[in-house]
């Protein structure tokens, strides 16, 4: 199961957020779904450059805030925020309402998965050989602090005229433990050969049960 269930999905419960973040009735659930999809959509086509990994939506009355998490935050916003105010008069002009803009960047881009991924899709859409690229993201993953990560390619590897799929683990990536911090990320880089999908798993630790808790569980008659 582990390896069928996105690891982001399984734990929202646990130790992961919604992307989005709104409540809305039956009539305007479906309008309000398409809409934090086209602004998605928009957002990653005008900011290709600028390593966006998470792009977060809130909505509260009139109000539209988005939060983007990114590498580059003097790209997304420009030379003295100009992107920044252009974003938001598009964005305002799309929603018919007050937009606000928020970047949060990425301390550590090396141990997050969508952006391991992203940097190993353009690696092999410039014709590095598809071994080399993940073996480096591994061990820049690793030498960052990550506990462990998993690297998966498929596709016509190398020009090759089956498809196959390749895959690189090192350390511990334990996907059936809740607990644990996954970061998962997918992107797909076009090549002469065709698609090729590059998935990626991080494990940067893992949420430890409470003393607190152990102690009442204990005090407890049984």
């Amino acid at each position: 199961m582990g390896q069928k269930t996105n690891p982001i999905g399984l734990r929202l419960a646990l130790n992961k957020d919604w992307a989005s973040k709104w409540y809305a009735e039956k009539k305007e659930y479906s309008s309000f779904l398409a809409e934090d999809r086209a602004i998605r959509d928009l957002l990653r086509k005008k900011l290709s450059g600028g390593a966006v990994t998470k792009i977060l939506i809130e909505r509260a009355a009139n109000r539209v805030r988005i939060k983007i998490r990114t590498a580059r935050p003097g790209v997304v916003i420009g030379r003295r925020g100009a992107e920044i105010d252009k974003l938001k008069e598009q964005l305002a002009r799309m929603t018919g309402k007050d937009a606000f803009v928020d970047i949060e960047e990425i301390r550590k881009p090396e141990i997050d998965a969508q952006l391991v991924a992203e940097n190993v899709a353009m690696q092999l859409e410039r014709r590095i050989m598809f071994r080399r690229a993940m073996k480096k993201a591994v061990q820049m993953a690793m030498d960052f602090g990550a506990e462990g990560i998993r690297i998966r390619c498929a596709g016509r590897l190398g020009g090759a005229e089956l498809s196959r799929t390749e895959q690189y683990l090192e350390g511990r990536v334990p996907l059936h433990t809740l607990r644990a911090k996954i970061d998962y990320g997918f992107t797909e880089a076009k090549t002469k050969a065709g698609i090729l999908g590059i998935k990626c798993w991080i494990c940067t630790g893992e949420n430890k049960p409470s003393q607190t808790g152990a102690e009442d569980d204990e005090a407890e008659p049984r």
